[in-house]
């Protein structure tokens, strides 16, 4: 059969990393596929020292390959919303297929996007966007479809991760993690999109709408950073018999569906308590199945790369198809996604951690535990540590019950205005991924 013809648009560390295992891996891929895949074309801006193209034509013009009749798939590497946008749009009404790494298009246009290419009967494949080369978006949208998903929990930012990792193992602040994150190139010069959390909440917004049939809803998810955190809290999570992860939590609930992106307190024997450093995971909670968990490099040239030559190979399977009969977009059809809402933060229930700086008086505990029991919040566990006094201030800890945060919110403002309380709390969600 004839070869198949790929356009790679954008040849840094991802595109770099495609363009060497479809030519490392050609005779296997070829296997697998049914027939040859070529790279008839790539624009690039800047050649990539770690990649041997030899006579590949290339172009500095991302549109001479979406305009290339020669082309049957665009591969969009170049990342941000804008150009890549309109390079898949253009591939689309050009009647070319789409693979793409890039999770902020996905999350923030996907609809458009979804639906401007079965209007086409064409592909857009996207694996690479989420958690790099984990196979989960193919796990959740083939691999699970018997079930009923209940919930989805990721540790889908490797930055965070490591920065966490690093505190709890070393006892180093988050800023001096941070700086040898910049130094190491895992975080950027800004790193607000790592570490507070939007680059995990594009990400989970895909998986959200994946695994309960909706449509993406970017703009409704809650992200909460790690930047507050401090070795203590880590220390006192520890005490506690838990660990501090930066975690994406989807769940589907009778009235809706919470998407939210916080540090959260695991159980330390979860096996998502022991993904360190950079590593990805995501456990994936279904009816039928109960608990699954994928765990793998979350970023990086050759583990994306993994992802995208999969699509591609997926692509390339399926380019004869009758478009009716391919895998949706999200996993359910498009005419069978549910209306069911994303929820506010406020209506979310959850467990805390609350960590209070308190005066050195008589009677503080007992006036903590009276304004929570009067909201109807239940302490499962209290720490006063007295050995750490420091300005006259003894922190105290303590573990709730679950309980919605519109009546936690309520309370911590009772709390932070008792004369016995100094400065804002600490808060911190807990699941127990059961």
């Amino acid at each position: 059969m004839k070869p198949v013809k790929v356009g790679i648009c954008g040849l840094g560390t991802v595109g770099g990393g495609t363009f060497n295992v479809l030519q490392r891996n050609a005779a296997e891929i070829a296997r697998r596929a049914g027939r040859g895949i070529d790279v008839a074309q790539i624009a690039t801006r800047h050649l990539n020292p770690a990649c041997n193209i030899g006579v590949t034509p290339t172009t500095d013009d991302v549109f001479d390959v979406v305009n290339n009749p020669e082309i049957d798939i665009v591969v969009e590497l170049i990342g941000g919303y804008t150009l890549a946008k309109d390079v898949v749009m253009g591939a689309i009404a050009n009647g070319k297929h789409v693979v793409t790494a890039n999770k902020a298009l996905i999350a923030v246009h996907g609809n458009e996007i979804f639906a401007a290419a079965s209007e086409k009967g064409v592909m857009v494949a996207f694996e690479a966007s989420v958690a790099g080369g984990i196979p989960i978006i193919k796990a959740l949208r083939e691999g699970l479809a018997a079930n009923q998903i209940e919930w989805v929990a990721g540790i889908i930012n490797g930055t965070g991760n490591f920065i966490l990792t690093e505190m709890r193992d070393k006892g180093r602040t988050f800023e001096d993690v941070l700086a040898e994150a910049q130094a190491l190139g895992y975080a950027e010069s800004d790193p607000t999109f790592d570490v507070e959390g939007i680059d995990a909440a594009h990400k989970l917004t895909i998986l959200a709408s994946i695994a309960f049939g909706i449509p993406l809803q970017f703009d409704k998810a809650y992200t909460e950073g790690i930047s507050k955190l401090t070795t203590a809290d880590v220390r006192y999570a520890e005490a506690f018999g838990y660990r501090i992860k930066h975690l994406g939590v989807a769940r589907r609930m009778g009235n809706g569906v919470e998407l939210r992106v916080h540090p959260t307190l695991i159980p330390a024997d979860r096996l998502l308590a022991i993904v360190n450093g950079v590593m990805n995971a995501v456990m994936v909670n279904g009816d039928a199945v109960g608990s699954t968990l994928y765990y793998g490099a979350g970023a990086g040239a050759e583990p994306t790369a993994s992802a995208v030559v999969a699509d591609i190979i997926d692509v390339v399977r399926t380019l004869t198809t009758d478009p009716n009969n391919r895998v949706p977009h999200l996993a359910f059809q498009a005419d069978a996604l549910s209306d069911l809402p994303v929820l506010s933060v406020e209506d979310v229930e959850t467990a805390y951690y609350l960590r209070l700086q308190a005066k050195d008086r008589p009677g503080v505990l007992a006036k903590v535990a009276t304004i929570l029991s009067e909201r109807g919040i239940n302490i499962e566990s209290i720490m006063q540590k007295e050995a750490e006094e420091q300005d006259g201030l003894v922190p105290i800890i303590l573990l709730t019950h679950r309980v919605q945060e519109r009546d936690m919110n309520v309370a911590i403002a009772a709390l932070e205005a008792l004369d016995e309380i100094a400065g804002p709390l600490m808060r911190v969600r807990v699941e127990q991924l059961n």
